[in-house]
């Protein structure tokens, strides 16, 4: 099945490795910024709290982490 037939918001599991489309969609959603993020594009996301995040910038954020100076 193609992951991104039907268009707007997928539905993911996360998994340590991998994600699995449970409905496909072209995209999900960060869970800091409610930013778009493609699945082709998807690179972070928590497998402990099921959310996708659109850097690692918005992975801190979310978690309350400070952002490391001069980076």
């Amino acid at each position: 099945m193609n992951r991104h037939a039907g268009g707007g918001e997928a539905v993911v599991e996360y998994r340590d490795s991998n994600i699995r489309v449970v409905r496909p969609g072209r995209y999900v959603l960060c869970a800091q910024t409610k930013q778009q993020i493609p699945l082709d594009d998807l690179k972070y996301w928590s497998v402990e709290r099921q959310e996708a995040y659109v850097s690692p910038a918005a992975v801190l954020d979310r978690l309350g982490q400070p952002q490391p100076k001069g980076v």
